[in-house]
């Protein structure tokens, strides 16, 4: 019997097909096959929202091939991902493909494993109708409202700007988050430490409040002013301090759950420094599949679209193995991780937790076969689901309280006695071992120095990836899978700049955002989004019609539309002049913003039509080559697709090359070096620098040296040399 099963990706496709037999021919759809046009709205609001799926452009091949393949198989599977944008791609590949939805014809595995492919696919089920309507609702709530405010905003105010149901609530938080920076009125208040010794050990207590003399207790004091702490230092033995009070205890940290995507998005930013876009395009390739050497194509993590805790009977039972065998019994616990009641009901719970695919591979054993990010990434997922299954951290905690004429001051001190989870998961949290010395109850120490100092209290922090995505959770804003593209459009637009790993929002990205709260207040209020993601999550569970919803949303967003199109007034927004003058006319050039960033341009076009490249810190660099064509220095810019050489004579000459890698080994075809290339898709391949001279290329890494049979390239396959020559069949070690 031949069975075609379809999934997304190339690379999923590929791993797959090592597991399945020869009966089996496994095909990707490369995504999306349909969705709405680009070029227009394509929702009938007239015929109860009804979508108008097109064909996506470029997409005509895959089609083709798919209807092919199809027509030679006796039973068809669909085995997209197991999450609702998933579930939607195999229902259109089902309407292009004339299957029947009534029948078995979706499988669904949450992990790229052979134990995993083989049980998924002998256990198919119906598609899921309910949650295909909660992608197309969330489609068309989302084309409904980019497709109609970001026309008004590019008419009122500037071409380019974008408004979105969720982007635009994520802007506001960064924007509400900057008003309190700018509102704050700092505080002020002072601290005031003794440096106490004993022999020759010094500690430092800190002044926390004044000892009752009725009953003993201590009320805890904050210091306001020069003038109290000036009071409070007078009032003071300058000499020594008594020792009133130890406290001795220990105290647990317990380890973190299993990632979700959210979390995993945030603690990859915090601990490896990785955007939100780059942690799920790294944990994408983790799932996919990686070649391990030894074992060839294999998924490394599990599904990495979940927010759910829960983890395997088998997953857990590996675990346990690891930790009883390469640590020690006292280091395992078992734990069981429980959904916060707010979000319990909204969890995708037939998901796990991300985690290894197998406990086994630990980052150290699969290392070379990684690249430096998927080894970052996947070293984090390992050692926090490890981690999670393991005992306390335990520490010794003392605190000494300590009187002078009734001021009472108090030192901590911390020491790690069994480490625990932290043996596995060993990222720096910032606490340290602070050892006190031994002292007992009414002992006198001396005091060898005392230090007062002013502070103000401090407005909240900016937002950084990792604490928006927090928030955003927190609020029940977007899901985790939407929260990557809202990171990249926000600071696309120029709402928005980092710095330092912070968002701070531009003049633009507060004129847009008084513009929503002017005019579109539902599209900008946390709760309003947030209340619109509990129906979508309503229509995933068949408890709501998704034609109501969006029925619902539109009655009040259509009069919104209305009052903003009559009343909102075009606002001129001036280009902001540099301090260059344009060799052409003599005028200030001004900073305009073009397709890859900001260039400088004549103000006086078209009448001077001189362009040229604006030198912002690290956007280009002068480089010492030469441009070929007319002689002028060639410049590093950054362009969509990276880095490249262009001409700094721009637009007079408009020659550009890219910039290439290269590796010690020449070109079979004219002699040049073979460079290190990567497609549009971010596939690495191999071709020559001379290009278009020479086309030759490769996605098979050059060995170095030609065949002795043959004549041909030898290259680097699956742990191999092999000739390139399909025919022949040289291969070394």
């Amino acid at each position: 019997m031949n069975n075609l099963l379809i999934v997304e990706s190339p690379s999923k496709a590929k791993t797959i097909s090592k597991f399945l037999g020869k009966n089996y021919t496994v095909k990707a759809s490369v995504g999306h096959v349909r969705d709405l046009p680009k070029s227009r709205l394509g929702i009938d609001i007239e015929n109860n929202f009804e979508p108008d799926y097109i064909t996506i452009r470029g997409k005509g091949d895959v089609i083709k091939e798919l209807k092919k393949e199809a027509k030679k198989a006796d039973k068809i599977y669909l085995a997209t991902d197991p999450d609702r944008e998933g579930e939607a791609i195999s229902w259109h590949l089902a309407k292009i493909l004339k299957l029947d939805e009534s029948k078995k014809i979706r499988i669904e595995f949450n992990e790229i494993t052979k134990d995993s492919i083989k049980k998924a696919s002998k256990d198919p089920r119906k598609i899921n109708l309910d949650l295909v309507d909660a992608q197309q609702a969330r489609r068309i709530l989302d084309r409904l409202v980019g497709y109609n405010i970001s026309p008004l905003l590019w008419k009122k105010i500037e071409k380019g700007l974008s408004a979105g149901r969720v982007q635009s609530v994520s802007l506001r938080l960064i924007i509400d988050r900057e008003r309190e920076i700018r509102e704050f009125k700092p505080e002020e208040y002072w601290t005031l430490d003794l440096e106490v010794k004993k022999s020759k050990n010094k500690f430092t207590a800190r002044y926390v409040g004044s000892l009752s003399l009725d009953n003993g207790k201590i009320k805890k004091i904050k210091i306001k002013s020069e003038t109290e702490v000036n009071e409070l230092v007078a009032g003071l033995n300058k000499e020594t301090i008594n020792v009133y009070k130890i406290n001795k205890t220990r105290s647990r940290s317990k380890p973190s759950a299993p990632f979700t995507t959210s979390s995993l998005q945030q603690e990859a930013n915090r601990k490896i420094k990785f955007t939100s876009k780059k942690t799920m395009m790294i944990a994408q390739q983790l799932y996919e599949g990686i070649n391990i050497k030894g074992e060839g194509s294999v998924g490394l993590v599990t599904y990495i679209r979940t927010d759910s805790y829960r983890l395997s009977d088998e997953a857990l039972e590996n675990a346990k193995d690891h930790i009883t065998e390469n640590f020690d019994k006292k280091y395992y616990k078992k734990r069981i991780y429980k959904q916060s009641k707010k979000s319990e009901n909204k969890i995708q719970d037939a998901h796990e937790a991300i985690r290894p695919t197998s406990v086994l591979r630990s980052p150290e054993q699969i290392k070379e076969s990684l690249t430096t990010d998927q080894y970052k990434l996947y070293k984090l997922i390992w050692e926090r689901f490890v981690a999670s299954q393991m005992a306390d951290a335990q520490y010794d905690v003392t605190k000494i309280l300590l009187d002078n004429n009734g001021s009472i001051f108090e030192a901590q001190g911390k020491v790690l006695v069994f480490e625990g989870y932290k043996a596995v998961y060993k990222y720096n949290d910032g606490s340290k071992d602070k050892l006190l010395p031994e002292v007992d109850t009414n002992e006198k120490l001396d005091i060898s120095k005392i230090e007062q100092l002013q502070h103000f209290t401090q407005p909240p922090a900016r937002y950084s990836e990792a604490s928006l995505i927090k928030d955003l959770e927190e609020k029940g804003i977007g899901r985790p899978s939407t929260y990557a593209p809202i990171m990249a459009t926000i600071t696309g637009r120029d709402y928005v700049v980092k710095e330092k790993g912070y968002f701070i929002p531009t003049d633009m990205g507060f004129l847009v955002t008084e513009m929503m709260e002017k005019y579109f207040p539902n599209i900008v209020d946390e709760k309003f989004t947030a209340e619109m993601e509990d129906s979508l999550d309503e229509i995933a569970s068949g408890k709501k019609d998704w034609h109501e919803v969006i029925k619902a949303f539109y009655m009040d967003f259509e009069k919104e539309l209305d009052i903003a199109e009559n009343e909102m007034k075009e606002i001129e927004i001036k280009d902001e002049v540099s301090d260059v003058r344009c060799e052409n006319c003599g005028a200030f050039m001004v900073i305009k913003k073009g397709r890859y960033g900001k260039f400088l341009a004549c103000p006086n076009y078209p009448e001077c039509k001189n362009t040229k490249p604006l030198k912002e810190k690290g956007a280009v660099e002068e480089t010492d080559e030469v441009c070929e064509i007319c002689g002028s220095k060639m410049l590093k810019r950054k362009g969509r697709y990276g880095e490249f050489l262009a001409c700094s004579n721009y637009p007079k000459c408009k020659n550009t090359k890219p910039i290439l890698k290269t590796i010690d080994v020449k070109c079979p075809q004219c002699g040049g070096k073979i460079a290190i290339k990567y497609s549009k898709s971010g596939k690495r391949f191999f071709g020559c620098s001379n290009y278009p001279n020479c086309k030759y290329s490769s996605w098979l890494e050059p060995a170095g040296k030609m065949c002795p049979k043959c004549g041909e390239m030898m290259v680097k396959k699956d742990n191999k040399i092999v000739c390139i020559n399909k025919n022949c069949n040289n291969t070394s070690k």
